[in-house]
């Protein structure tokens, strides 16, 4: 690492806790899904995982699981609510499982097919986009708490890959993950990518 990268912001990127529906793999969009007691240990953990770093701005989503997340995490007195942060609405695949889906429609992908009703995946890169630009006006370090798929999209903007690449960027529960820049501003990538190191039993 050079001297540059050291002062060039970064923004960490915590996927709220474990729900039941995560357990049992049911997609979950504006379900508004809460905790595990597993998933409430793990935001704690998170927060733990957090200690010492300085943030200019710490954005959360709406619903309860993100918020919840941040709450036990340490930022919800800080946290500005932002409600592009949402996870992607599947439409009348919410709450189903991927094998159900499958059934219905087996050559069906979410981050090319978008939610059956529900969001497409250009509106959902729109949101990301959004956020983005909300990210770069900060000065400094940013802390964002949302879902797993829309962070997955937000990291395949960030980076300048199409949105159909979010499909790679597997996430877990209670991740921590940082998106940068590497010589510059005009160099953005990817630092870390789902760091679970922090969460247990």
């Amino acid at each position: 690492m050079n001297a540059s990268d050291q002062v060039l912001p970064r923004i960490y990127l915590a996927r709220h806790g474990e729900t039941a529906w995560s357990v049992s793999g049911q997609y979950t969009g504006v379900s508004d899904i809460p905790l595990t007691e597993r998933g409430e240990r793990n935001a704690d953990r998170l927060g733990k995982r957090l200690i010492g770093l300085t943030f200019s701005h710490v954005f959360a989503s709406p619903l309860k699981r993100a918020w919840r997340t941040c709450e036990l995490a340490g930022f919800g007195m800080v946290a500005t609510v932002d409600h592009d942060l949402v996870e992607w609405n599947y439409g009348a695949f919410d709450g189903k499982t991927n094998e159900e889906i499958l059934k219905e429609r087996p050559d069906w992908e979410l981050f090319r097919d978008g939610g059956s009703g529900g969001e497409s995946v250009a509106e959902v890169a729109a949101r990301a986009q959004r956020v983005m630009n909300r990210i770069r006006a900060v000065n400094g370090n940013v802390l964002v708490f949302s879902s797993g798929h829309f962070l997955r999209m937000l990291a395949a903007c960030w980076t300048g890959l199409p949105p159909s690449a979010g499909r790679c960027f597997e996430l877990g529960t209670a991740a921590v993950s940082i998106l940068g820049y590497n010589h510059g501003l005009h160099d953005p990538v990817v630092r870390l990518w789902n760091d679970c190191s922090h969460a247990g039993d």
